[in-house]
């Protein structure tokens, strides 16, 4: 009888221990996917890391219930992070860490032997460029699956195009702005060079949306409506949201009572702001049932414009310090992350590529390479990171070639040993000469794994349109144009010799600094 009852007992234990680790195995089980990522927030901003926790109470309250990453990163920029994460490749494999505007600078065409376009009447104008129709974004790998898709924000890889936009690269629902930058209140970007002068950029489903609100406030609640309608949809679904906030232009929130004379004072409501949105993300996906089956993801997509806010690392945006590559970033997904852990390992944004592919049971089958990683076991079986390289910018980049071989990061010819110095103060390249050859030959020999540019034929045209978008060009709204001549109205008609409203392009390590705005030809 004892016999009879051990060897039932030990059946139940077996099908309870195989049926646990058929419920726990992330592979295939088609999780909802939630992706926020913050713009331009510093490492040292959030509660969680050193911040004012007064600012962060969500952020902190998402990490004490998630897992936080401790070794990941991004590019140094906007529009490659974004890149890179879309297509799980560098970005200068897609060229994407040229981003579109840079295509109206002539600083930043100087460094690609080009000149400013100009229509056939004369007037100044940008190449179009925006991210290649052809690459297989993960927005349509989920797709593929089964997945509902929407990007709701901020896009920044290409305003005119339709092939360029949201929809034309697997987006199902998009809602936002597709330029780097828009006004919180107005929802016109200040200028996008060569144009000097205001265009709206707020859209929905790819058409010009007429909106009062403070734009983070607004990106929340949509985000909420699109969760909440998930409900009377079974399929899983991809939500990636992607804040302007917090970066520039310094407008402050509704309810703001702080001197508006004080950036830092700004700089504070806009976190404070973002951090209230992503409270309200968290408790729209876990209100309304979905906690448990989804995968939330909190990450930052580069640096902080002001170093204090990189702290204890060096640098900002626009550069490959750490300070403007290594990024905060949360993983909740109850079941998979034990809450108030952290994570070492490196790890690169472009590792979500292959990671929600799989996690969806999806193909990793394509024709172009991809330079992201699956962390499937690493995120969630507690196993060692498989990357030992990352990639940041190479030969022919807007920015520093640089590179992170385990320890090591080599920064043009300066070599760090980011482990024993995160501060990146002593260079130690005489130190270690067979090892600045042996990452100099590896970047030099990404670098001629970027395909040509080719042509890039068409301009835009016009060159200061109303609103971005192609199709949208066609009966533009009354309101529209009124309200964009109001914004016009206010702005200078006049520059310097070689001043412009944007900077020049970033030499060297440093990234070129908001103060002078002169281009080079000036001086």
């Amino acid at each position: 009888m004892r016999t009879s009852i051990f060897f039932l007992f030990a059946i139940v234990f077996a099908f309870a221990v195989t049926d646990t680790h058929a419920a726990t195995d992330p592979r295939g089980s088609k999780p909802n996917i939630v992706f926020i990522l913050a713009d331009d927030m510093g490492w040292a901003q959030p509660g969680f890391n050193g911040g004012k926790t007064s600012l962060t109470p969500n952020m902190d309250a998402l990490a004490a219930e998630g897992m936080r990453l401790n070794d990941y990163y991004t590019h140094s920029v906007c529009a490659p992070t974004r890149a890179a994460f879309l297509t799980g490749r560098y970005a200068f494999r897609t060229w994407g860490d040229w981003r579109s505007e840079d295509f109206g600078k002539p600083s930043y065409l100087a460094k690609l032997g080009l000149e400013l376009a100009h229509t056939e009447s004369g007037e100044e104008t940008r190449i179009i460029h925006g991210i290649d129709t052809e690459e297989r974004t993960v927005a349509e790998a989920l797709q593929e699956e089964g997945y509902f898709t929407s990007l709701i924000g901020k896009w920044h890889l290409g305003e005119w195009l339709p092939e360029h936009l949201p929809m034309g690269q697997g987006f199902e629902h998009q809602y936002g702005h597709y330029a780097w930058g828009i006004d919180y209140y107005n929802k016109t970007i200040v200028h996008n060079a060569p144009a000097r002068f205001a265009v709206y950029d707020w859209h929905r489903n790819q058409k010009p949306l007429q909106e009062e609100g403070y734009a983070t406030d607004l990106i929340a609640a949509e985000t909420e409506r699109i969760i909440k309608a998930r409900k009377d949809d079974d399929r899983p679904f991809f939500i990636y949201v992607a804040f302007n906030a917090v970066h520039g232009p310094l407008n402050p929130p509704p309810g703001f009572d702080g001197d508006v004379d004080d950036p830092l004072a700004i700089r504070d409501a806009m976190l404070k702001s973002l951090d209230g949105a992503l409270g309200r993300i968290k408790n729209a996906v876990d209100d309304n049932g979905f906690k448990e089956d989804t995968l939330f993801v909190f990450s930052n997509d580069n640096g902080p414009v002001l170093e204090e806010m990189s702290a204890p690392y060096r640098g900002t945006k626009n550069t490959t310090y750490e300070g403007g590559v290594r990024q905060p970033a949360i993983v909740r997904w109850p079941g998979h992350t034990k809450p108030g852990t952290t994570k070492d390992g490196l790890m690169f944004i472009a590792d979500f590529f292959p990671t929600f592919i799989t996690l969806a049971g999806g193909s990793h089958e394509q024709e172009r390479p991809v330079d992201g990683l699956d962390m499937t076991a690493m995120l969630f079986e507690g196993v060692d990171s498989p990357r030992k390289e990352i990639i940041y910018d190479v030969s022919g980049s807007v920015r520093l070639p640089t590179i992170r071989r385990g320890d090591f990061k080599l920064m043009g010819d300066v070599l760090y040993n980011i482990v024993d110095d995160p501060g990146e103060q002593t260079d130690l390249a005489a130190d270690y000469p067979m090892l600045v050859k042996e990452l100099a030959a590896r970047l030099k020999e990404a670098g001629e794994e970027r395909p040509p540019l080719g042509d890039k034929p068409m301009i835009m045209d016009p060159p200061l349109p109303y609103v971005y978008g192609l199709e949208e060009q066609t009966e533009t709204p009354e309101w529209l144009i009124e309200a964009v001549n109001e914004v016009r109205k206010t702005q200078p008609t006049e520059w310097a010799p070689g001043e412009t409203p944007w900077p020049k392009a970033p030499q060297g390590a440093n990234a070129s600094k908001m103060d002078g705005l002169k281009d080079e030809a000036a001086k």
